[in-house]
């Protein structure tokens, strides 16, 4: 039986150095070895340079996705930050549908070695590795999370992080991330400048746009219309709710209909980091 072990950086794999926290090779691989049950033979595949987990972005979805596929038929761990945990999630839960593999994704808030929560996070995934059933999930705090709809809703707590349900991702159009195309999470507030938007998605290939509530949006026609305007010109733009949980509902209430008459996709109950993902691979 054999495990694969992808160590990114983050959190889990540093130690004290003279200038604070700092990425420690072998810690992490090490720690794994130590608590590999009889009988498993561990592969890694170690990030070179160890990541912070601030710079991951779709080159680095890119290799999981590589090292993973390379190694079929077993189960595989990843230790990550949690800062973009929710990003990297949704992209392997959404990148891997239909693909039938066990992916573990393990992060910790305080790093191996300190009496705080890495060790009994990597126990986690150890053990959850080796069970039945596939998809991507997050051991944290004692529980297994679905990775696709992420939420770090507390940036120092153990417990940091919750899961909102997401729909069953279908097989996406692409099985990578297309690196140049430009992407990005927006979020309307009152007295958002039209001119400041419309800037934004100049350089833009498509956004994911954070409405009010179950979908409204200010009915302000120049912001309208710069939507429009984007969506006509070829530009992918979807809706999510601001609020954690819920989703959308188009045509609950008036005021949202000047925003779905754009054109807008609906993201129902995806999260951000989800819909941002549904934008780079369909």
């Amino acid at each position: 039986m054999r495990l694969l072990l992808i160590h990114t950086g983050g959190t889990i794999g540093m130690a004290e150095g003279p200038d604070g926290l700092a990425p420690v090779e072998g810690l992490v691989e090490e720690a794994v070895r130590d608590r590999l049950p009889s009988g498993v033979t561990l592969d890694s595949h170690v990030f070179s340079p160890l990541l912070d987990s601030a710079d991951v972005g779709p080159r680095h979805w890119n290799e999981m996705l590589s090292v993973i596929r390379a190694h079929p038929d077993r189960p595989v761990i990843i230790t990550h930050g949690t800062d973009t945990m929710a990003f990297t999630g949704a992209a392997l839960s959404q990148a891997l549908a239909g693909e039938d593999r066990r992916i573990l994704l393990c992060g910790s808030m305080l790093p191996l070695g300190q009496h705080g929560d890495a060790e009994g996070n990597l126990s986690l995934a150890l053990e959850a590795a080796f069970q039945a059933g596939d998809g991507v999930h997050l051991a944290f705090a004692g529980k297994l999370l679905a990775a696709a709809g992420l939420v770090k809703h507390d940036s120092h707590a153990a417990d940091s992080f919750r899961s909102q349900p997401q729909a069953e991702p279908a097989a996406p159009r692409l099985r990578q991330f297309t690196e140049d195309r430009r992407f990005a999470i927006l979020t309307l507030s009152p007295g958002m400048p039209t001119k400041a938007l419309d800037a934004m998605l100049q350089h833009l290939d498509g956004a994911v746009l954070r409405v009010f509530g179950s979908g409204t949006a200010m009915s302000d026609e120049a912001v309208l219309a710069v939507l429009a305007r984007a969506i006509e010109g070829g530009k992918r733009l979807r809706a999510v709710s601001s609020c954690e949980a819920g989703g959308l509902a188009p045509g609950t209430y008036a005021a949202g209909a000047g925003l779905w008459s754009t054109g807008i996709e609906n993201g129902g109950t995806e999260t951000p980091e989800a819909a941002l993902i549904h934008l780079w691979l369909n």
